[in-house]
């Protein structure tokens, strides 16, 4: 669907991860690139996006604007399914992305109001308002952090489904305490310490080396704002 598109190119935004290739999106969605150009020519004509073939794609907007009231969606049911139905936060992406074109805007703002008006989802990521802000999230990936760098986990990327529940099972969870000890780049491994509090210590984990392109960390001040 054309949201799917505009969702993309919001979050390569909202990550600064740079311009997003029509290469770049069919891999994401599992369709031909051919079938990828022709949606984004239909984009583009409807004003959603401006493309040019071969250098840029970009968001007008317009497009920024549904691609927000997408994500909004897409994160207050993520949150939904965890809260209210105990799915795993590995669990909620697909179902999310199904769901998000199927709800009515009545009952999106019935899981809000329910939900208590959530400003982050299962994973820490900002759950836009329904006027379009987008709360901005404390602290920095640990793949821009030195080694010894410590603070609370606030955010973990939703891309890899099987990194959220590899990452659970050893304890690292929104809210948890970590200090970075080495980045083994020739093992492909990242070496953390995850405390219960600051100042208290547990043995070392070892995670994959992609962890730390996938975990914000902020600092200890900011704990009190994370989802209980």
């Amino acid at each position: 669907m054309a949201e799917d598109y505009l969702k993309i190119l919001w979050k390569a935004e909202e990550r600064g991860t740079g311009p997003v290739t029509t290469r770049d999106i069919a891999s994401i969605l599992g369709v031909a690139a051919s079938s990828v150009s022709g949606n984004l020519r239909k984009l583009d004509r409807d004003e959603l996006i401006v493309h040019e073939p071969y250098y840029r794609i970009a968001l007008t907007d317009r497009g920024r604007r549904v691609a927000v009231g997408m994500v909004r969606r897409h994160r207050l049911i993520e949150t939904f399914l965890v809260d209210q139905l105990g799915y795993g936060w590995h669990e909620v992406h697909d179902e999310a992305e199904v769901l998000e074109h199927a709800v009515s805007d009545t009952f999106l703002e019935r899981i809000d109001a329910l939900l208590g008006h959530p400003s982050v989802d299962p994973h820490g990521d900002p759950i836009p308002s329904a006027d379009g802000v987008v709360p901005t999230t404390p602290g920095a990936l640990i793949a821009a952090l030195p080694e010894g760098s410590c603070g609370t986990v606030a955010r973990v990327y939703d891309d890899r489904p099987e990194l959220l529940q590899y990452l659970a099972e050893r304890g690292i969870a929104l809210g948890g305490h970590v200090r970075v000890l080495q980045r083994m780049h020739g093992a492909g491994i990242l070496r953390v310490e995850r405390a219960e509090t600051a100042g208290s210590h547990e043995q070392p984990v070892d995670l994959p080396d992609a962890a730390a392109d996938a975990i914000w960390l902020a600092p200890d001040e900011h704990a009190a704002q994370l989802p209980a």
